[in-house]
Parts: structure tokens; C-alpha cells; sequence
């Protein structure tokens, strides 16, 4: 029985590599034709001039597309880049206008502020002044 099963497992064996064998042999003989096909092909035949002539000007029509959209992209990016920078100027100034503004009305006030404690203070000072020459003329009638 053991000597059974070895001879079966040796005629499995033998039953692959066979098949790869063949499978290998097919491959190779599909690969030689092709190659012969393309060499005879290659030779003269104007349908395949003409087929080489139509598939290099599908390329260079596609290679001339693809170089017009990457300057168009170049195109579109520069733009996109020069109003980024440009809206970056407008924000500037416009900050810079604000924090003007905001000086001006700061200096504004102060101005306002000073010259409102500059008359309370002619204020008070009249206000001292009068009556002090009450009292100075209070004590002169007395």
C-alpha cells in the first residue's frame, strides 16, 4: 500500500510538471510569433507606417494638450497668487487706515479731555478767586 501511494504521488508529480511544462512551451511559442509577426510587420508594410504615423500624432496631440492645461494651471495659479497678494495689500492699509483713525479719534479725545479739565480748572480757579475777594471784602466792611 505504501508503495502504492508513492507511485501515485510520483505519477501527480510527474502529471504537473508535465502540464507546466506544456504551459511554458505554449507561452514560448505564442511569444516567437508574435515577435516574428512584428518583425515581419515592421519591415515595409505601409498599413503600418500609416498606423505608427496616426498613433505618433495621437501622442504629439496629446503631449500639446497636456502642455497647454499645465500652462493654463501655471496661468490660473500665478493669477490666484498676484490676488492673494494683492488682497493681502488691501488688508494691510485698510489696518493701517483703521489704526490711523484710531489714533486720530484717541487724539481727539485727549485733546477734548484736556481741554474740558483745563476749563473746570478756570473754573475752580474763578471760583477760588471769588471768594477770596469775599472774604477780602468782608473783612474790609468789617
Amino acid at each position: 500500500m505504501a508503495a502504492e501511494e508513492r507511485s501515485m504521488r510520483h505519477s501527480k508529480h510527474q502529471q504537473f510538471t508535465e502540464r507546466l511544462s506544456t504551459a511554458a512551451s505554449a507561452r514560448r511559442a505564442m511569444l516567437e510569433k508574435f515577435q516574428a509577426r512584428r518583425t515581419v510587420e515592421d519591415v515595409d508594410d505601409p498599413a503600418v507606417r500609416e498606423r505608427r504615423a496616426a498613433q505618433e500624432a495621437l501622442r504629439a496631440a496629446r503631449e500639446t494638450r497636456r502642455a497647454e492645461r499645465e500652462a493654463a494651471r501655471r496661468v490660473t495659479q500665478e493669477r490666484l497668487s498676484a490676488e492673494r497678494l494683492a488682497r493681502k495689500a488691501a488688508d494691510r492699509e485698510q489696518r493701517l487706515a483703521q489704526e490711523e483713525q484710531r489714533r486720530a479719534q484717541q487724539a481727539r479725545e485727549a485733546a477734548e479731555r484736556a481741554e474740558r479739565e483745563a476749563a473746570l480748572e478756570r473754573e475752580r480757579r474763578a471760583a477760588r478767586e471769588a471768594l477770596h475777594w469775599a472774604i477780602v471784602r468782608r473783612d474790609e466792611e468789617a
